[in-house]
């Protein structure tokens, strides 16, 4: 995100388990009654009347605003009303402006001009709706229009709000909606999809800054080149930013103004969906960063102040402005919004074939100080009068709508507070988000890098950090995003090996801190990686270690492109170091999908001494292994493990990764033979660790 985000005291407790704050003392509600979220943590119970009244607002409010039938699926179709439509003789365009006194639509058909014959009408007995039929022939597929809404006191060029095709002239910089109506509708080559999710393996990228060239990059581009590339990797989901317009393009697309509209700087609606439809054809989901949580200040371009109502969309006084993101906050309390934002998560579903949704920002929708300042130390936190009622029923109901319209989709809560119940299902008392970013994961990682030496690196830490979470909800973890990439920041790799990658990443030119930073940085990532309760995500580049930082065209440097992309040469250059990294991480997203699947089997710790600084844990049949003694090596080091023998099936000390070697991984182990440990079915497996090292092995079934 391209913003400050909400950052609490304590970095490092940001998603794990709370235990309850001072609260009142425990109520007896009958078993039968108790939210399955109540009753998997006892500790919850305290609270059982904000959860059960958060629990009982989502109903009341779902059946106010579908009258009475529940049916959100039927509720959020305001994209089919709303916005302009073709007709057998014309178009029909349709907004809400509950505040406008008079609206026209001017556009290269008319010069521009305000005119009687393409005034909008009030429509009759609507809350604040305007329309009006055009049947000028001018009027056609590629014209420009906007609308000057008027009303008590002034006027103003604004974009549709329901817009779902917005440009920008390269001469002037003006945004204007376009009539987009293709002759020939796109045609599906697959109608319906499933997404792979055991496990959930995500590609985040961007469409703009995907291409190796200092330019904006392209749909049809990135589906061309960068596609091929995460299919050949072996990611399962791409997970693409700024998709919903925005005028800024150095906001990331955080900062959205036309929220129906693709963004027309990558290409057209058709080569976005050919670019879906395309993945899907590869078995590769597509999820959207979905921003709901705020909208871009603009006034001409967004809806700032659509009809002369600076609340139409969003809250009153102090509310109504991000106090951190110069950006404005929606009101989930008003029914048209609701509707608003609903059909804004359907139509992204059924127009585009978008799997899911990656929701940003949550924890500022969640609290009304956007989680500003805050350390979320206990339960108490989470139920002390400080939350937005109004966005956690929205919250809910859109997962509801989303599952509903499609029950594969993906949704995927970007919060940092660790609400609890955020990734449980709504029957039992959560919000109905399927996964939660495990957002300490990355900032433990850079605590440690920034603030510890190799020495002190202790493993039981690094297990209990990576595996502290809710047992009854899934996280993506990850062990950097975009976020650690921005301006200002430093990816994994930079912080390991600084400067020293412009001078020492050729091969056979590595100094100690090149081969310091390879080595952590598999380890790093297979260790988060392979301890995963739901899925893993990686920025585009960074698995083999993109130089740099992004930094978009701006005034500050130039407007220059040269941060803003991704350099595919230094990966596809096998005399530099980068190919090890990529290669690495092609064979590690190869393991995590062999075999039966990784998320039927339970993280189970084997051994941690912090300090000779080695972990290991299995999931299933195999066994992972870390040295992360920065040097020492150890030899027979013995592990407790099931009786049998075991093959290395991944080491990171492989020289086609840029390790040293020094380990066989051809031999076969074998357990050695322990009476005290017979009646357990376990014996020793003694290894050789090297320093600063980590290894696979898969235990070899036994033939009955």
């Amino acid at each position: 995100m391209v913003r400050t985000k909400a950052k609490t005291t304590k970095e490092t407790k940001k998603t794990t388990r709370k235990k309850a704050a001072a609260a009142p003392k425990k109520k007896t509600i009958p078993t039968q009654n108790v939210l399955k979220l109540i009753k998997n943590d006892s500790a919850l119970s305290v609270f059982a009347d904000a959860i059960n009244g958060r629990h009982d607002e989502v109903s009341r409010k779902m059946a106010e605003i579908t009258a009475g039938s529940n049916n959100l699926n039927e509720f959020a179709i305001g994209y089919l009303y709303f916005g302009l439509h073709k007709t057998e003789d014309g178009y029909v365009l349709r907004e809400w402006a509950p505040n406008a006194t008079e609206i026209y639509v001017v556009g290269d058909f008319n010069g521009w001009k305000e005119s009687a014959r393409y005034a909008m009408k009030r429509v009759k007995g609507s809350a604040g709706n305007w329309e009006i039929k055009i049947k000028n022939k001018s009027f056609k597929h590629g014209s420009l229009y906007k609308l000057i809404v008027h009303w008590e006191g002034g006027q103003g060029e604004r974009i549709p709000a329901w817009a779902t095709r917005v440009v920008q002239s390269a001469e002037t910089h003006i945004f204007c909606a376009q009539v987009w109506n293709p002759e020939e509708a796109y045609q599906w080559q697959v109608e319906k999809f499933r997404p792979t999710t055991n496990p959930l393996l995500i590609y985040e990228c961007h469409i703009g800054m995907a291409q190796d060239k200092e330019e904006v990059g392209t749909y049809v581009e990135f589906r061309d080149k960068i596609l091929p590339r995460v299919a050949a990797d072996g990611y399962n989901c791409i997970q693409i930013m700024a998709i919903q317009e925005h005028p800024y393009y150095g906001s990331f697309g955080y900062h959205v103004s036309s929220f129906f509209a693709a963004s027309s700087r990558f290409g057209t609606p058709e080569e976005l969906k050919q670019l879906i439809d395309e993945a899907h054809q590869n078995g590769i989901a597509v999820i959207m960063d979905l921003v709901q949580s705020h909208a871009v200040k603009n006034e001409v371009e967004g809806l700032g102040n659509f009809a002369g109502d600076p609340n139409q969309f969003f809250y009153p006084g102090d509310r109504r402005e991000h106090p951190a993101w110069d950006s404005l906050c929606f009101d989930y309390g008003k029914n048209e919004v609701i509707h608003f934002l609903l059909s804004n998560c359907k139509y992204w579903l059924e127009e585009f074939h978008f799997d899911g949704f990656r929701f940003d920002g949550v924890t500022s929708m969640l609290y009304y100080s956007h989680g500003l300042g805050e350390a979320f130390c206990g339960y108490g936190d989470y139920f002390n009068g400080n939350q937005d009622g109004n966005a956690i029923c929205y919250l809910t109901l859109a997962n509801m709508l989303i599952h509903e319209v499609n029950p594969n989709a993906i949704t995927i809560a970007e919060e940092v507070s660790g609400m609890p119940g955020l990734a449980a299902p709504v029957k039992d008392g959560g919000y109905g988000f399927d996964y939660r970013m495990a957002m300490n994961v990355p900032d433990y990682w850079i605590k440690i890098i920034k603030e510890k030496k190799d020495e002190d690196w202790h493993p039981s830490g690094i297990f209990w950090e990576l595996t502290n979470r809710r047992a009854d909800e899934k996280c993506i973890s990850y062990a950097e995003s975009h976020d650690q990439a921005l301006v200002g920041d430093k990816t994994l790799i930079f912080r390991l090996v600084d400067a020293d990658m412009y001078w020492h990443f050729k091969k056979g030119d590595e100094n100690f801190m090149a081969h310091r930073g390879i080595a952590l940085h598999k380890m790093i990532r297979l260790v988060t990686a392979s301890t995963i309760n739901g899925g893993y995500l990686n920025f585009m580049g960074n698995e083999f270690g993109h130089p740099e930082w992004i930094d978009f065209p701006r005034e500050g440097n130039g407007w220059s492109h040269k941060y803003a992309r991704r350099q595919w040469n230094l990966v596809d250059n096998k005399e530099l170091c980068y190919h090890y990294l990529g290669d690495f991480d092609h064979d590690m997203i190869a393991l995590l999908k062999s075999g039966k699947s990784l998320l039927k089997h339970k993280v189970q710790e084997i051994w941690h001494n912090d300090g000779d600084q080695v972990l290991a844990y299995s999931r299933g049949d195999l066994l992972f292994v870390f040295n992360f003694s920065p040097d020492r090596s150890y030899e027979g080091y013995g592990f407790m493990v099931p009786e049998g023998s075991y093959n290395v099936v991944l080491n990171t000390d492989n020289p086609d990764y840029g390790g040293n070697g020094l380990s066989d991984d051809t031999i076969e182990h074998f357990t050695n033979y322990d009476p005290l440990l017979q009646q357990q079915g376990k014996g020793w497996l003694k290894l050789y660790l090297p320093a600063r090292s980590a290894v696979v092995l898969r235990k070899k079934a036994v033939k009955k």
